[in-house]
């Protein structure tokens, strides 16, 4: 089973300086598939997820920026790929997101599937494209079995792999990865992991 490492861009110059030094010790520790980073709806923590992705680009480390198409533009969402290309960055995390309170709409693409195809239609194969897997079930699912059909529509939609939601029964894992293999799906489902950076968390 492969790990990948969930970041939020910090906000501090002190967050900054934490987040490489967990970093490192989780290098050292796990030796992670990749790294992801966060991104807020509509672009809210677009600088700092920037500065994020470049920092551990820089440490020659994999990484993927999230970029979820809640509350964002096509033309918002073309920009930040033409940002990420020039850095070099080769993978990232296609996601729908969630909508915050006192947030309308969902934007010109409502679904994680729609990311996919504008990502392949405006990039061609430059990005390795990673989605949201969900072993326990996404909470607003009607049922294991859509949540799963939903799955396989991001799959087919171009995505190469995915990344879970965090998890606590191994279980629901290899279920997951089986019934997908049921629908056709046949790509890596890499488990993600949330580190605590702080005492408060």
């Amino acid at each position: 089973m492969e790990l990948s490492v969930e970041f939020f861009p910090p906000k501090t110059p002190e967050g900054e300086a934490r987040l490489l030094q967990t970093r490192e010790r989780i290098s050292a520790a796990l030796k992670p598939a990749f790294y992801s980073v966060t991104f807020g709806a509509g672009g809210s923590t677009q600088s700092g997820t920037l500065q994020t992705v470049e920092a551990i680009h820089r440490a020659g480390e994999l990484v993927a920026p999230h970029l979820s198409c809640v509350g964002s533009s096509k033309e918002l969402i073309t920009q930040l790929l033409s940002q990420y290309k020039a850095l070099g960055i080769k993978r990232i995390v296609a996601l729908r997101g969630d909508l915050p309170s006192g947030m309308g709409q969902y934007g010109e693409l409502q679904h994680a599937n729609q990311l996919v195809e504008f990502i392949r239609q405006e990039t061609g194969d430059w990005f390795h494209i990673e989605v949201a897997a969900y072993p326990e079930t996404h909470p607003q699912a009607q049922s294991p079995s859509k949540d799963i059909a939903y799955f396989a529509q991001k799959i087919k939609a171009g995505a190469n792999s995915a990344i879970t939601q965090y998890f606590f029964n191994s279980d629901a894992y290899f279920r997951f990865v089986d019934d997908a293999y049921q629908l056709g799906v046949d790509v890596p489902v890499v488990a993600g992991i949330m580190p605590i950076t702080s005492s408060t968390q």
